[in-house]
């Protein structure tokens, strides 16, 4: 696999913290078709858990939401790294971005286990054409 550089819009919202609410935004997304590139939830506050989306058909996931009441802030603009594994990937992306003069404000990264890797890097809004450029996307 080579290195996969792409910009990515994504949506979040604020669900309350108890006991399946994330799973049934999951589950009705997916009776919905609607494919997700990645996906995070976090706590956000004391009984709240914000939950960011990241779905590869955006006109979906505003009809979807559109229909059900949901309130989604954005879009935003992140973008997604994907490539082969080894030993200081990350560190190389993140040196490519401060040498184009892009600040970081979140990343989060995975591997496969099978020498792969997936990174999504956060950055200010309309810093994310520089930061896709830096890394050859």
């Amino acid at each position: 696999m080579t290195l996969s550089v792409r910009t990515l819009e994504y949506f979040y919202t604020r669900v309350e913290d108890e006991p399946g609410k994330a799973y049934e935004l999951l589950a009705r997304l997916a009776s919905e078709e609607i494919n997700l590139l990645a996906f995070s939830a976090v706590p956000f506050g004391s009984n709240h858990v914000e939950l960011t989306i990241f779905p590869d058909r955006i006109d979906n996931l505003l009809r979807v939401a559109k229909e059900l009441g949901w309130t989604l802030i954005g879009p935003q603009h992140a973008c997604l790294i994907q490539g082969d594994d080894h030993l200081g990937a990350l560190a190389e992306i993140q040196m490519k971005l401060l040498d184009a003069g892009v600040k970081i404000y979140a990343s989060s990264g995975v591997t496969d286990g099978k020498g792969h890797y997936g990174y999504v890097i956060y950055v200010k809004e309309g810093d994310h054409q520089a930061a896709a450029k830096a890394l050859g996307g």
